[in-house]
């Protein structure tokens, strides 16, 4: 009996061990293993997002718009592209000098990236009214705007003009650094971040990178009047204070005024070699963007050594040499596309289309109205290629992004 017992016990567990050696070498159906054979690498995801072309459909109000279903793993800004319209992606690329009582229609008529306000347009404000006047603004705008006015101190000032807006126009960089060296730069950058932030500007438009000495050239007033070094602790030591404000630097004028005249009122030939430039003129853009500038403006001047034939603002081998040589990968913008001597080169139409072809991604401009429409034909047409315009929004609002707009 004892002996029957033992063999049952034993074939009982025999039982048990081929039963669970069965159990555990059963096919798998888990679907962590099933994601190992099938899915991409994230790499591979975004190479496939890069190289394939939008396409587009035509919607009831003849706006182009586009059809490309957004991967699961593209950003928030990539899935926004993809939901845009032609239109409204091309608006995006335009700052435009404020209009006045048009501004609010024209914001939404041309989904406008911004608005520049100069000094007349806030001569009568009041703090109260001017912030209202931008909030305004915002809450209408399906994509938040970049509000900007030049505040470069000295010379070049806007709302600061105005006791009401702020107790005393900002200084010029010459006169801090001689009272008060880095220290009070430093100071003079983040009192301007908090009073530009308080009114809802995120744009001030300096630091002026130009290199010049000469007392008597056009734009050395603007500049900090040091040498190539010592313009260049001036722009990095602008570009850091400026960096979590929510004020954007940008440094001007690409790829460096140098001691030349005034190209408001004529296009200048800067006759300077390539090597006297790198040698020079670009260790302060080269500064800047080591250090985390988010723009850099592009002059109007003729360089002769990069390309003797187009303005700068409207060439795209100077717009490689940033891109490529100095290696920025931010927001590329033109001066204003309304000084004088650029009808020698493009009707004021074209002048927006001209610039974007070149490699900037916005444009400075008044005549928004009649260069937004043709810069949209070129696109539907193929004569501006879509990828190009999705990669300047891109930077447009990564940008934004960055400044706390979108976030809001």
């Amino acid at each position: 009996m004892q002996k029957q017992t033992l063999i049952s016990l034993g074939l009982l567990a025999l039982a048990l061990i081929v039963g669970a050696m069965i159990w555990f070498n059963r096919p798998s159906n888990d679907a962590t293993e099933s994601t190992d054979t099938s899915s991409t690498t994230s790499s591979e995801t975004t190479a496939s997002t890069n190289t394939t072309q939008p396409s587009t459909t035509t919607t009831s109000d003849n706006t182009t718009e586009s059809t490309t279903a957004p991967n699961e793993s593209a950003t928030w800004i990539d899935q926004k592209i993809a939901e845009m319209t032609i239109a409204e992606k091309v608006g995006q690329l335009f700052l435009v000098r404020y209009p006045g009582d048009i501004a609010l229609t024209d914001s939404q008529t041309y989904h406008l990236g911004g608005f520049l306000l100069f000094g007349q347009d806030v001569e009568n404000a009041t703090a109260e009214s001017l912030i209202t006047q931008i909030q305004t603004l915002q809450a209408n705008s399906d994509i938040p705007l970049l509000m900007g006015a030049d505040e470069e101190g000295g010379t070049v000032t806007r709302i600061s003009r105005n006791a009401n807006l702020v107790a005393s126009p900002f200084l010029a960089p010459q006169t801090l650094y001689q009272n008060g060296g880095w220290e009070a730069i430093t100071a003079d950058t983040k009192q301007k971040a908090e009073i530009l932030t308080n009114y809802g500007i995120q744009l001030g438009l300096f630091p002026v990178a130009d290199v010049s000495t000469d007392p008597n050239a056009f734009i050395y007033d603007r500049t900090i009047g040091l040498d190539a070094a010592g313009t260049s602790t001036f722009v990095e030591t602008v570009v850091k204070s400026l960096a979590g404000t929510g004020v954007a630097s940008t440094l001007k004028h690409f790829p460096g005024y140098g001691n030349n005249r005034d190209s408001h009122v004529e296009i200048v030939r800067d006759t300077r070699t390539l090597e006297e430039l790198r040698a020079n003129d670009f260790l302060p853009f080269e500064a800047g963007i080591k250090a985390g500038a988010d723009s850099v403006l592009v002059s109007h001047n003729i360089v002769t050594s990069i390309d003797d034939t187009q303005p700068a603002s409207l060439s795209p081998k100077v717009i490689q040499v940033l891109r490529e040589e100095l290696g920025f990968e931010g927001v590329i913008m033109t001066d204003d596309m309304d000084m004088l001597g650029l009808a020698d080169f493009t009707s004021q139409e074209q002048a927006g289309l001209a610039a974007l072809k070149a490699g900037n991604d916005l444009v400075l401009s008044s005549s928004y109205a009649s260069q937004i429409p043709v810069v949209i034909t070129a696109v539907e047409n193929g004569d501006y290629p879509e990828a190009d315009l999705d990669a300047s929004v891109r930077r447009i609002l990564t940008l934004k992004e960055s400044l706390g707009l979108l976030n809001e």
